[in-house]
């Protein structure tokens, strides 16, 4: 073995050559002319909030995941709260949902007065286990909130049988699984909610942003209200009808997302497929490489879905590695890999801790997995070179590591 090629076994952490020169983050954004152009467009129309574009979006949304109807959010988070009001979560009540998620997912129940309850998730793909949310089941609970995290869908069938049982309201959290497929079924056209983002490291963005798509008018029309503090009527349509007045009929918030975000949405759901395509193909180069890697455990996926790759969360196998997952991320991120690592357990951040008495060791599934968990990087602009790059930090640090 040559002197350099001795060098360039030396982890960076370590005064070696990195196995990249500059940093490869875990998600980004991907713009294009035609999306600057479709937000040059909307800046100079008339509309710059609550016009065209809006209804424009959300219909084509609405059309893309096979739902009746679609309504926008200006985040995420605030279609999660959305949803939790449309679907009549009030103080007293109860929501099942995976600790293994950011925290908005069980923070939208809070927001209504309700209480989140945690069920562990399941070994092979860390989504939400069906039986363990079956035995949280209380005569509090209203709803079932479960992610698809990372973009593999949860087991709808189970989760709607056992909702349908108990009269339960299902808000799947999709914000990881736009396009993904259930049974051959688009994610957003099967439970009683579908909640998805469009923040920059998502599939489509609209830099900040969310939708709520559902079959049912009336959980249509209670989201609409409560994006706009509650008033039965937006500001075009009072212009379109040539009146002023208007009603507020529920306390809501100015959640709305406005006609410059929705024109850049409109033009980047034109490359949806494309997207995830990319995406697929960086997620099945990863699984080749890592399949047969020791200590190393790629993300397991069911044979019934389709997983849209949000995420590429990878496992390490510690007992074959003599670092633990700190020592093993640090090394990655000297090597100009951006590594992340999703999620820390919602109960075990210090609120939940403080608020609900969480002690550590309520969830073993979803701590153990957190403690071995690395998301590598995975957006739809990666070339062919950037996941080979990721592959080869990924072998350098573990063979470094190697017992």
């Amino acid at each position: 073995m040559s002197a350099t090629s001795t060098a360039s076994q030396i982890l960076a952490i370590d005064g070696g050559p990195p196995v990249r020169e500059t940093l490869l983050p875990y998600g980004r954004q991907s713009i294009d002319e035609e999306d600057i152009q479709a937000v040059v467009e909307t800046l100079r129309s008339a509309w710059l909030t609550t016009g065209p574009k809006v209804a424009q979006f959300e219909e084509a949304f609405a059309a893309r995941v096979g739902a009746t109807y679609a309504v926008s959010f200006s985040s995420g988070t605030a279609a999660l709260h959305g949803a939790t009001f449309a679907a009549g979560l009030k103080s007293g009540d109860e929501a099942i949902t995976s600790p293994l998620t950011f925290a908005a997912t069980a923070n939208c129940a809070l927001y209504q007065g309700a209480r989140p309850v945690f069920a562990d998730v399941c070994e092979d793909t860390l989504i939400l286990d069906p039986d363990q949310a079956s035995a949280k089941i209380t005569s509090r609970t209203r709803a079932i909130l479960p992610i698809d995290y990372a973009g593999h869908p949860v087991n709808l069938d189970s989760i709607l049988e056992i909702a349908r049982r108990h009269g339960l309201i299902v808000i799947e959290d999709a914000c990881h699984a736009l396009g993904a497929k259930y049974r051959k079924h688009s994610v957003g056209s099967i439970a009683d909610m579908t909640v998805f983002s469009f923040h920059p490291v998502k599939h489509i963005t609209t830099c900040e942003g969310g939708m709520v798509t559902t079959d049912n008018a009336d959980y249509a029309e209670a989201l609409r209200r409560f994006r706009n503090h509650g008033i039965s009527s937006d500001a075009r349509q009072r212009q379109s009808a040539g009146q002023w007045h208007y009603e507020m009929v529920a306390l809501g918030f100015n959640y709305r997302l406005p006609d410059i975000a929705c024109a850049l949405g409109l033009s980047q759901l034109r490359r949806l497929d494309g997207n995830l395509a990319r995406r697929r193909a960086i997620a099945a180069r990863y699984t080749a490489a890592f399949r047969e890697m020791p200590g190393i455990i790629p993300p397991g996926v069911r044979p019934e879905v389709s997983p849209a790759w949000h995420l590429y969360p990878i496992r390490l196998d510690l007992a074959k590695l003599s670092a633990d997952r700190g020592e093993v991320f640090r090394a990655l991120r000297a090597e100009n890999i951006g590594v992340n690592v999703h999620y820390i357990p919602v109960h075990l951040h210090p609120y939940y801790r403080d608020r609900f008495g969480y002690k550590g060791g309520e969830f073993p599934v979803a701590e153990n997995a957190y403690e071995r968990l690395i998301s590598l990087p995975m957006f739809h602009g990666m070339t062919d070179q950037d996941a080979n790059d990721v592959i080869a930090a990924v072998s350098k640090v573990r063979l470094a590591f190697a017992r």
